[in-house]
C-alpha cells in the first residue's frame, strides 16, 4: 500500500512524462520488436478510453442540458463557443501560413514520391455531414467508439455513424425533453445525474492507466518508425511542430492574458489532456482526460464543459483543420515552384476555417481538410501522398494542438460568462486520476 500511495503522490504529468521517456528509450533500444512486446499496452489503454468515452459524453450532456436550463441561455453559450472556435481557427491558419513562408519547408533538394499506401479521400458534402449528425438509430450511435478501416486503409476511431456528434445530438434532445416535462421526470433527472457521476469516477480509474498506456504507445511508435522515414521531410516536420508550438504558446497565452488569466496556470491544468492527445493522436481518445482537466483542474462549470468539450472534440481542429492544411498549401507551392497569390492565401484561409466545421466528425480530418484546402486553392493533391508516410508523427503534434484549443475555448467562454471558478483555476492542479479520493 505504501508503494501505491507513493505512486499517487507523484504529480500526474510527471508519471505520464516518465512513461513517455521510458517508452521512447525502449522503442529505440528494441527497434521493431518494441511494437510486438509493448504495443498491446497501448492498445489496452486506447480500448479502455473507448469503453468510457461514449457513456461519459452521453450522460454528461443530458445532465448538462437539464442543469443549464434557467441558468444560462444554451443559445448564448453555444454562440460564444462557436465564435471562439472560429476566431482561434483563423489565427491558426495565419500562423501556419506565416511559419511556412518563413521556414520554407518545401525547398527540399531530393525528389519526393507519393507513398504507395496513400489513397485519395472522397470529401463528403456539407449536407451529408449535417445529415450524419442525426442518428438513424440512436442505439447504433451509442454502441461506442470502435475501430474501422477507412478508404486509405488506416485504422481510425469512430462512434456510431462516424463521430461523437450523433451522441451529443441524441443526448441533447433527451435533456431538452426532461426540461419540458419538468417534475414529471424528477426521478429520471436524478438518475441521469448519478449516472454522470459514476461515469466521471470510471474516468478517474481509467486515467490512472495513462502512464502505462503512454509507455506502450510511444515504445511501439519509436520502434516501428525509426528515423529513416523522417529524414527526407524533416523540414516539414520541424515547421509543423514550430507552427503548433507558436500557436499554443503565443496565441493561446495571449488570449488567456487578454481575459485576465495566467497562461501558466492554464497549461499546468491542461497538461494531462495535452499529454494524452500527443501520445494517442486522437481527440476522441483524449476526451475523458480533457473534460476532466477542464472541470477538475481549471474550474470550468461542469454542465457547460460537458457540452463544449465534446463539441470541440468534433469540430475544433486548430492543428488538423487549420495549421496543417495551410502549411501543406505553402509546402506544395514551394516544392513545385509556383508561389501562392494573395487570392490563394485568402482562399486557403477561408477554406480552412469553413472546412474545419464542414468536415466535423469525419475520420482522418487532417487529410480530408488538406484535400479541401488544396482543391479550393487550385494546388495539386500529391502533397498529401508525399506526407502520408510520416502522418503519424505529424498527427501527434496536430492532435495536441487540437485538444489544447478544445480546452482553451471553454475556459475563455466560462471566464466571460461567470462560469469559471477562479479559485480552482488559480490552484491549477495537474492531477486527474483517483489520488484525491484514495490518498
Amino acid at each position: 500500500m505504501r508503494l501505491i500511495s507513493a505512486w499517487f503522490r507523484i504529480p500526474f504529468w510527471q508519471r505520464v512524462l516518465a512513461g513517455f521517456v521510458l517508452g521512447g528509450l525502449a522503442g529505440w533500444l528494441m527497434g521493431p520488436a518494441a511494437e510486438t512486446w509493448f504495443g498491446p499496452l497501448g492498445d489496452l489503454y486506447v480500448t479502455l478510453i473507448k469503453m468510457i468515452a461514449v457513456p461519459l459524453v452521453f450522460f454528461a450532456v443530458i445532465n448538462a442540458v437539464a442543469s443549464l436550463h434557467g441558468q444560462k441561455s444554451m443559445a448564448a453559450l453555444g454562440g460564444r463557443t462557436f465564435l471562439w472556435f472560429a476566431i482561434t481557427a483563423v489565427l491558426a491558419v495565419c500562423v501556419g501560413l506565416a511559419v511556412g513562408t518563413i521556414m520554407q519547408p518545401g525547398l527540399v533538394q531530393i525528389p519526393l514520391a507519393v507513398d504507395p499506401n496513400y489513397v485519395q479521400r472522397d470529401v463528403p458534402s456539407v449536407v451529408q455531414v449535417l445529415l450524419n449528425v442525426v442518428p438513424a438509430n440512436p442505439f447504433h450511435a451509442l454502441t461506442g467508439i470502435g475501430e474501422v478501416k477507412n478508404a486509405a486503409g488506416e485504422t481510425v476511431l469512430r462512434a456510431g455513424r462516424g463521430s461523437i456528434l450523433p451522441v451529443i445530438f441524441f443526448a441533447g434532445l433527451i435533456g431538452f425533453a426532461m426540461v419540458k416535462l419538468g417534475e414529471k421526470v424528477a426521478l429520471a433527472r436524478k438518475l441521469v445525474g448519478e449516472a454522470a457521476e459514476i461515469s466521471i469516477q470510471l474516468t478517474r480509474f481509467v486515467l490512472e492507466m495513462t502512464p502505462i498506456g503512454t509507455f506502450g504507445l510511444i515504445a511501439a511508435l519509436v520502434g516501428a518508425y525509426g528515423f529513416d522515414k523522417l529524414l527526407p521531410l524533416g523540414n516539414f516536420v520541424l515547421a509543423l511542430y514550430v507552427a503548433c508550438a507558436i500557436h499554443i504558446v503565443v496565441v493561446y497565452s495571449g488570449l488567456l492574458m487578454a481575459h485576465g488569466l495566467n497562461p501558466l496556470k492554464f497549461f499546468r491544468g491542461a497538461a494531462p489532456g495535452m499529454q494524452v492527445a500527443f501520445v494517442s493522436s486522437s481527440s476522441f481518445a483524449s476526451l475523458p482526460s480533457s473534460l476532466r482537466s477542464v472541470t477538475h483542474n481549471l474550474g470550468v462549470n461542469k454542465d457547460y464543459a460537458a457540452f463544449a468539450v465534446p463539441l470541440g472534440a468534433s469540430i475544433k481542429m486548430d492543428g488538423c483543420g487549420a495549421i496543417y492544411p495551410a502549411l501543406c498549401a505553402v509546402f506544395i507551392a514551394q516544392y513545385t515552384g509556383t508561389p501562392l497569390s494573395p487570392e490563394q492565401y485568402l482562399i486557403v484561409l477561408i477554406a480552412s476555417v469553413l472546412g474545419s466545421f464542414g468536415t466535423a466528425g469525419v475520420p482522418g480530418t487532417a487529410v480530408v481538410m488538406a484535400t479541401v484546402v488544396l482543391s479550393a486553392a487550385g494546388l495539386p493533391l500529391e502533397v498529401i501522398g508525399y506526407l502520408y508516410a510520416i502522418d503519424r508523427i505529424l498527427d501527434m503534434m496536430r492532435t495536441m494542438t487540437n485538444v489544447t484549443g478544445q480546452m482553451l475555448v471553454p475556459v475563455l467562454v466560462a471566464k466571460e460568462t461567470g462560469l469559471l471558478d477562479r479559485e480552482i483555476y488559480e490552484r491549477a492542479s495537474s492531477n486527474v486520476g483517483i489520488e484525491e479520493e484514495t490518498v
